[in-house]
């Protein structure tokens, strides 16, 4: 499962890469004692860390420990906080840590909040699409 998970990473990577962002795989990502983010990528103007997740299908659970991980790494670099979701034959879909809903051990996205997912392009524009 690394492997794919690598995988997906790097598809991701490139497709920041091909709307003018820079981007990396942040190594040792969740093992390191400081909050690191799978990725972060930056224009000079817009900055995001980024936790990647895959899953077969919803829901997805997050524990409380990783997003607060994720955003004290956003904080202290100046970044916006996401989590990338990707579900198979699907497009990524970015949530930001307020479009989370929140359980009893942490967060998660299932079909109340997976349609409110940003698009790759709404995040590197900054420019959000109102859903009804």
């Amino acid at each position: 499962m690394k492997g794919k998970g690598t995988r997906f990473e790097r598809d991701l990577i490139n497709q920041f890469w091909k709307r003018g962002f820079a981007a990396v795989r942040i190594a040792g990502s969740g093992v390191m004692p400081h909050p690191s983010p799978d990725i972060i990528a930056a224009n000079g103007k817009r900055f995001l860390a980024i936790e990647v997740k895959m899953r077969s299908k919803l829901p997805l659970y997050l524990s409380e420990d990783e997003l607060k991980q994720l955003q004290e790494f956003a904080e202290i670099f100046g970044a916006q906080a996401f989590v990338a979701f990707k579900i198979p034959r699907q497009d990524w879909k970015f949530f930001t840590l307020d479009l989370l809903i929140r359980t009893k051990k942490g967060y998660k996205i299932d079909g109340e909040n997976y349609p409110f997912g940003l698009s790759i392009e709404e995040i590197t524009s900054g420019t959000i699409q109102a859903r009804l």
